[in-house]
């Protein structure tokens, strides 16, 4: 592994449909398509690589969770899975026991898709990222700065996991689109206020679906609130009860 700056390009932690937390320093269109792909990932995978105009979108599952990286394939195919190794590591550790523990928690393996689940996913999405997304800069940094260990790192993986036998499909084939898939990454140095509004723009959405969340659930208890009010009044004739 070298020290090319752009070799790691984008990571996420994603469960469902849902982005929980993020992390680049580069601009383009790669998280919209990391989006797509995770949306048309197979079911019961577990360590998928795609590959797209001379970068690799890595994805390893883990009870549920998505980790990915997109990476310059100069990299080779076991880099990108030593750091997704080292975030997943990291986040069950933080938040592995707190989900196992807590009934119907939002994040849980077995939690019913629904509207209600989204919703508070999107909560704590808004919260989690604010916490993890600097945790995926620091282990993206880690890598990029010690091309040595994680070279030594990545050959025991390739000896001792099934990262040769990982199928590298296009990317054209998983979003099922006949034409070519153009990728756009920027230049940290020229596009790093764009890079900045992507961020922006993320913990906006975040911020925005939090509220809307948190709106509804007090439309609803103003709603149960003045139910119940009105069934009282009716059983006491007034306040006389």
């Amino acid at each position: 592994m070298n020290g090319n700056k752009q070799s790691l390009i984008y990571s996420f932690v994603a469960k469902g449909s849902v982005v929980l937390a993020e992390h680049t320093a580069f601009s383009g269109n790669f998280s919209t398509i990391a989006v797509q792909c995770l949306q048309k990932l197979p079911p019961n995978s577990t360590n998928s690589t795609y590959s797209c105009d001379g970068h690799t979108f890595n994805f390893l599952v883990d009870r549920g969770f998505i980790f990915l990286i997109v990476a310059d394939e100069a990299v080779g195919r076991s880099v990108p899975f030593v750091f997704l190794e080292r975030v997943k590591e990291d986040f069950m550790q933080r938040y592995g026991s707190s989900i196992n523990e807590e009934e119907q928690h939002p994040l849980a393996d077995d939690a019913d898709e629904d509207d209600f689940l989204l919703e508070d996913r999107f909560s704590i999405a808004y919260n989690l990222d604010r916490e993890f997304g600097p945790r995926l800069k620091d282990h993206m940094l880690y890598c990029i700065n010690h091309p040595e260990e994680i070279s030594k790192l990545s050959k025991v993986k390739t000896h001792l996991t099934e990262v040769k036998g990982i199928m590298m499909d296009n990317i054209e084939k998983i979003l099922e689109r006949g034409e070519k898939i153009e990728l756009l990454v920027g230049k940290t140095e020229t596009l790093q206020s764009q890079a900045d509004s992507f961020h922006r723009h993320g913990r906006e959405l975040r911020r925005k679906m939090w509220i809307q969340n948190l709106r509804f659930k007090l439309m609803v208890g103003g709603g149960v609130a003045a139910l119940i009010l009105i069934l009282w009044l009716m059983v006491c004739r007034g306040f006389k009860c």
